[in-house]
């Protein structure tokens, strides 16, 4: 028998060893492994579910625990999760197709839609548009402090299409500039100013990043997985285009971003409530950056070709032959930015974020695709929908109780990603079973996916630091979270699925 010394001994190595190691927690590394062995070794393999679904579900349910946790950077446990797959063989009887189908997540378009859009993003931040456009919003709308807000809201609007991380565009580049307009007023957490008008900003600031987020495909990174999921659950049937969910999205998106400056303005009244100041100190800061600059009009251009081409104008105007793929579209952006020399390929290599998404979202893809194909994604939508096919209701009450479930259940996650891995698929099956419209209610999760990013302080990646800039006490935070999420989830559904309606979706 081992002494409890020796184990104590090892213990503190171990401690001791992953404390020189930042990048590793070993409290959720234990507690993820535990949950998998549990699963995989313990749990029983529920009737209707292969040995090697129940397998891949306990590799998959600890990978999501470990992100949750943050064991490791979710880089890191990608490549973890891609090596476990190959090497168990969950998926396949043979070495050679296990590599394979771990690696299968690689060749998905829509992720390299998103790797390559963040790449080109960076140009928002490099050419100095991004605050460009932040400052001249403000310069027409700043007089009052609900004009300043609505400003912060139309710039995150314009840079959304072409900033898929919704943390590089309301976190890096509209958070400073809400910030630099907050501090000019004399709005400061450290003077105890926060009131004057930081504090409504900050509000604001954050409530409009998860309506953009629900606007356009490349808005956030989990959009395209959210695609996917929904064209695999329909055999293909239900594609939806970056024009068809920008088209869907505009009405309630539009009606939320008119909505958020004015209810946070009612339950959290700014002390200034006019602010001619900020439109010189917008003005002002224009005329230090001076005329645009080369590489602004370039940028330019090619958002406005990205989004023409995402649109699909071309095919409508001339037909079907000259439709373009949307992730060959972003490429050609790409490729417009390096051949300009706005963007130089040091760029596109130090956009670590970029790469990143392009693993982290290739492990997920692959262990969802092949979750939905081991039959394990059916049986859990089928426990799902039996258990709210037991109230009696017909499939508009059975909906909302399910988008109430997978929207809420976000106070449990730290990552949207996490949870739409985890939830998404499953309760669009049972959304399906329950009667559901597929493109309806494909339509109200996905915008409920980004929307439920303004619940809490650890939401999203944004969240952190704009709560961080400590304008927002953690009361105030929560209590305009919850009372946005239900002004939001309203708009959606209600008006949402009547513009649904009028454009045939339903």
């Amino acid at each position: 028998m081992i002494p409890l010394s020796s184990i104590g001994k090892l213990f503190s190595k171990m401690k001791g060893f992953f404390m020189k190691t930042p990048d590793i927690r070993i409290i959720p590394g234990l507690i993820s492994v535990f949950i998998t062995l549990l699963i995989w070794f313990i749990a029983p393999v529920p009737d209707g579910v292969s040995a090697n679904a129940w397998h891949l579900l306990a590799l998959f349910v600890g990978t999501v625990v470990a992100i949750i946790g943050k064991a490791m950077p979710i880089g890191a446990l990608a490549i973890l999760a891609i090596t476990l797959v190959a090497l168990t063989g969950v998926t396949s009887n043979t070495p050679a197709g296990a590599i394979k189908d771990a690696l299968s997540g690689f060749s998905n378009s829509l992720i390299w839609l998103i790797g390559i859009a963040i790449v080109i993003s960076r140009g928002l931040a490099k050419t100095g548009l991004g605050n460009r456009i932040g400052y001249y919003f403000i310069s027409l709308f700043g007089k009052k402090t609900i004009g300043i807000g609505y400003a912060l809201a139309i710039s995150e609007l314009v840079i959304a299409p072409v900033t898929p991380s919704n943390t590089a565009r309301g976190g890096g580049i509209i958070h400073p500039i809400m910030k630099s307009i907050a501090t000019s007023f004399g709005s400061s957490p450290e003077e105890g100013t926060s009131r004057k008008i930081g504090h409504y900003l900050a509000l604001v600031n954050y409530h409009i990043n998860p309506i953009t987020s629900a606007m356009f495909i490349t808005a956030t990174a989990p959009n395209p997985l959210i695609v996917k999921l929904i064209s695999d659950a329909t055999g293909a049937n239900i594609s939806i285009t970056w024009g068809t969910w920008a088209l869907a999205a505009l009405l309630p998106g539009l009606v939320c971003i008119a909505l958020v400056p004015l209810v946070v303005y009612a339950i959290y009244p700014p002390e200034i409530k006019s602010t001619p100041d900020a439109k010189t100190y917008a003005k002002s800061r224009l005329a230090e950056m001076g005329p645009m600059s080369y590489g602004e009009k370039v940028m330019v251009a090619v958002f406005a070709l990205l989004l023409i081409l995402w649109a699909g104008i071309p095919a409508m105007l001339f037909g079907a032959d000259y439709a373009v793929n949307t992730t060959a579209v972003a490429f050609l952006g790409l490729s417009v930015l390096l051949v300009t020399g706005v963007l130089s390929w040091d760029d596109v290599l130090k956009e670590k974020s970029a790469w990143d998404t392009v693993v982290w979202f290739s492990a997920l893809v692959m262990m969802a695709t092949f979750l939905n194909k081991l039959g394990l994604v059916q049986w859990f939508s089928t426990v799902v929908e039996s258990n709210i096919e037991h109230f009696g209701f017909d499939w508009a009450i059975s909906v909302v109780i399910l988008v109430a479930i997978y929207f809420y259940v976000h106070y449990f996650f730290a990552s949207t990603t996490a949870h739409i891995t985890a939830m998404f698929a499953a309760f669009y099956a049972a959304g399906l079973a329950l009667g559901a419209p597929p493109l309806y209610l494909g339509l109200l999760l996905a915008g409920a996916s980004s929307l439920m990013m303004s619940l809490t302080h650890y939401a999203t990646g944004t969240s952190p630091i704009i709560f961080g800039s400590g304008y927002v006490s953690m009361e105030d935070w929560w209590i305009m979270g919850f009372i946005m999420s239900v002004v939001n989830l309203a708009v959606w559904g209600i008006i949402g699925g009547l513009w649904w309606k009028v454009l045939g979706y339903w």
